[in-house]
């Protein structure tokens, strides 16, 4: 048995330790070959030499991180060690999983790993650094909103923005919610819940609703950008094939100096009433040729839902081509 002392010089004690040590009690339970002797500053590892080597590396990451946030907390924690923990199972198998350690862009709040998952959704990812424009266009289940609501995380967590906005159009799918109790928010959250749903995958809770109290991440309506200037920050339009020309047009004009956008849409599911045109389409046709912009188109292979989904959109569109025939 080997051991190691770690001196904790970056993180100070009382915050490395946590409430009832409840951070350093996480951090202990990802690596259970090893005993764990804490007094102040001080702390002792003994266990085999590979073990010790990972928790190296592990306080590594973490202290890098901690430096890079301001914050630590059992998300970060979780993030940290992550990625050193995977590679130290890759390492002892003595394997490379390109496939399982790339592409990871968050740590979820549960500890899930947030990342690209298809090829598709990599090409979104290498778009969005590239481009300050990205449209996403596929089909339902393809991770569209998901992925671009983790770009937009990610880039608040590195501080290459400050803020996000995520909007849509409160546009109803074949149903009538204007009688819907409340005020103008409570009859506004149905439209908006997608994406409430997929920041909750990735801030904890109690500092979302912090984030949203001060603005830093703001979600509303599309209609709700007229007028605006947005400019240090990422703004995701989401269900944008149910957004207007002049919408559309309103929205992509908005954009400030130091901003990026990415707007998702689906052709196939546009719920406009029947008079009025989606603006999606005809937004493709004359803005792919602009430098800058970057347009991804997302299909079937890209699903990520339940396996019946992708079968339920290949019937639907072959029902689709029949009907044309």
């Amino acid at each position: 048995m080997s051991e190691t002392i770690y001196s904790l010089e970056v993180i100070e004690p009382q915050i490395f330790y946590g409430p009832n040590n409840a951070y350093f009690d996480l951090i202990k339970s990802k690596f259970p070959k090893l005993q764990f002797v804490g007094r102040g500053d001080q702390i002792k590892i003994l266990g085999d030499v590979k073990s010790l080597e990972l928790f190296v590396r592990g306080m590594g990451e973490l202290e890098k991180l901690y430096i890079k946030r301001t914050e630590y907390n059992e998300h970060v924690i979780l993030e940290a060690l992550s990625n050193v923990m995977e590679v130290g199972s890759v390492a002892d198998n003595g394997l490379k999983s390109d496939e399982d350690s790339q592409d990871v862009l968050l740590i979820g709040t549960r500890g899930q790993k947030i990342k690209a998952r298809t090829k598709n959704q990599r090409k979104m990812l290498e778009a969005a650094k590239k481009n300050d424009i990205v449209f996403a266009i596929g089909p339902a289940g393809t991770g569209k909103t998901y992925t671009a609501v983790a770009i937009a995380v990610l880039a608040l967590k590195e501080r290459e923005i400050r803020r996000i906005i995520l909007t849509r159009p409160a546009v109803e799918a074949g149903e009538n919610l204007g009688f819907l109790p409340g005020d103008l928010k409570d009859k506004i959250d149905p439209y908006l819940r997608p994406l409430y749903d997929a920041l909750e995958d990735m801030i904890p809770g109690d500092k979302l609703k912090s984030m949203i109290e001060s603005r830093t991440v703001e979600i509303a309506p599309l209609a709700f950008m007229r007028g605006r200037t947005l400019d240090n920050c990422y703004v995701i339009l989401d269900e944008a094939q149910n957004s207007t020309n002049l919408q559309l047009k309103m929205f992509l004009t908005r954009m400030g100096p130091n901003a990026k956008m990415i707007i998702t849409g689906d052709l196939t599911q546009v719920d406009l009433p029947k008079k009025q045109m989606s603006g999606l389409g005809k937004s493709l046709k004359i803005l792919d040729k602009i430098k800058g912009i970057s347009i991804i188109q997302l299909d079937t292979d890209d699903v990520v839902r339940h396996r019946l989904v992708k079968e339920i959109i290949q019937a639907y569109d072959k029902d689709a081509e029949c009907e044309k025939d």
